[in-house]
């Protein structure tokens, strides 16, 4: 094979649209865009939203919520899910990243530990935040409640 037989792939290519060449062509005289007008007209067409000078949608419905840029995410574990582990383990954020005991969360600050689920393991748990139940369920069950 030479480079001068090589060729795309079949269909890959598309002769652009050859306007204003005669009427046979069907794309002859106004070149497919019709009689006057905005649309027949060089830079012709209106932006992108505009709705004819009717009030847009984008303006027509009314504006909700708010994001808080300042807000804190935090992973969030239940004690429930610590069961499972060995006594004496030191649980902190890597570990439960680590070892997929908590969904990931985007720019998360640290972890916080919840009450939902029984602790029967004595657990070291470090963590930026604990619910009252989940330190309450950590100490009844012989672990300690670490806030980093």
């Amino acid at each position: 094979m030479r480079i001068g037989e090589l060729s795309p792939a079949e269909g890959a290519v598309t002769s652009s649209k050859r306007l204003g060449r005669g009427i046979g062509s069907g794309l002859g005289k106004t070149s497919g865009k019709g009689h006057k007008g905005q649309w027949a007209r060089s830079g012709g067409g209106v932006r992108p939203g505009f709705e004819g000078g009717q009030m847009p949608i984008a303006r027509r419905i009314p504006k909700r919520g708010f994001n808080n840029k300042f807000r804190k995410e935090y992973v969030v574990v239940n004690v429930g899910a610590l069961n499972e582990l060995p006594a004496n383990t030191v649980v902190d954020f890597l570990f439960v990243m680590s070892n997929g005991l908590a969904k990931s969360v985007k720019n998360a600050v640290g972890l916080k530990v919840l009450g939902s689920g029984e602790l029967k393991v004595a657990l070291t748990v470090k963590a930026q935040k604990f619910s009252e139940s989940a330190k309450a369920a950590i100490e009844a069950a012989g672990g300690t409640a670490v806030v980093e």
